[in-house]
């Protein structure tokens, strides 16, 4: 992680912070979900950094990356990676999105056509339209609020009585990007989110949904986005739930691996 390269580039009238493994390889752009950041991809890229240039944005709101006043919903989102694709000028990168991520991914597939060459979507936000309205009426916000007055100590050893399996490293990367979110990057719950079906139908190039045995996007959903869209193919991750990249990072990392070969994306090109 020492020799990987810390940078910033203005697009969509921000300012966006990134992480990237760097090299003259193919482009893998890694999104990460709500109240995460780039380097919550940490394990991930040290997986792929050997063939990939792993490029780990914050987005708006969270991290080092800007946040405005408003606009923080999904086109807003999926603007900020288009924008970020052009001033890095990266030719045809994979999309990789988690949560809030992989809707972000889906928005930008479905209207980049071949200018990315393809996407992976782990677990992504794909709601009801009621789920939706739960969730925004929950008090998510409200238990993200709270946590600013914690100490970061108390939180971080919470957090390791939850996840004993996670390696502390990552934790702290978790706890850490969660503490650097802002309230209004929760905005984002604000519904109605773009309909993923019509994403998902609307993007042109190979895409993998990669879902746990408990999280999101449930079998069934699988089944339908695929009879949606030929090109979808999807992978399940046995004994994992919504936080899949980080509860079984091999078995992820192994799946990202074996799409972004069948896939042969061609170098990055700088303008």
């Amino acid at each position: 992680m020492t020799s990987w390269i810390r940078g910033t580039c203005t697009a969509n009238d921000i300012d966006i912070h990134y992480l990237r493994t760097g090299g003259n390889k193919p482009a893998l752009i890694a999104l990460h979900g709500l109240t995460g950041s780039g380097v919550c991809w940490t394990p991930l890229a040290r997986a792929l950094e050997d063939r990939y240039d792993v490029i780990m944005p914050d987005a708006r709101g969270h991290g080092a990356s800007s946040a405005p006043a408003r606009g923080y919903l999904y086109q807003d989102l999926a603007n900020d990676v288009t924008g970020l694709i052009q001033a890095l000028g990266l030719a045809s990168p994979v999309l990789l999105g988690h949560s809030m991520g992989g809707m972000t991914a889906a928005a930008v597939a479905s209207e980049a056509g071949t200018a990315i060459r393809g996407v992976i979507l782990a677990d992504p936000t794909f709601l009801s339209l009621e789920r939706q309205r739960e969730v925004y009426a929950s008090d998510v916000a409200e238990q993200h609020r709270r946590i600013f007055g914690r100490d970061r100590d108390e939180v971080l050893a919470e957090a390791r009585q939850r996840h004993r399996h996670r390696s502390l490293e990552l934790i702290e990367l978790i706890i850490d990007a969660r503490l650097g979110t802002e309230m209004r990057a929760f905005e984002v719950l604000t519904p109605p989110n773009p309909d993923y079906r019509e994403l998902v139908s609307a993007i042109s190039v190979p895409n993998l949904l990669v879902i746990g045995d408990s999280g999101v996007v449930a079998v069934e959903t699988a089944h339908q986005l695929q009879a949606l869209n030929p090109r979808l193919r999807y992978e399940v991750i046995a004994n994992a739930g919504h936080g899949l990249p980080y509860d079984r990072p091999d078995e992820f990392a192994a799946v990202v691996r074996s799409f972004l070969e069948t896939v042969d994306a061609p170098h990055i090109q700088l303008s």
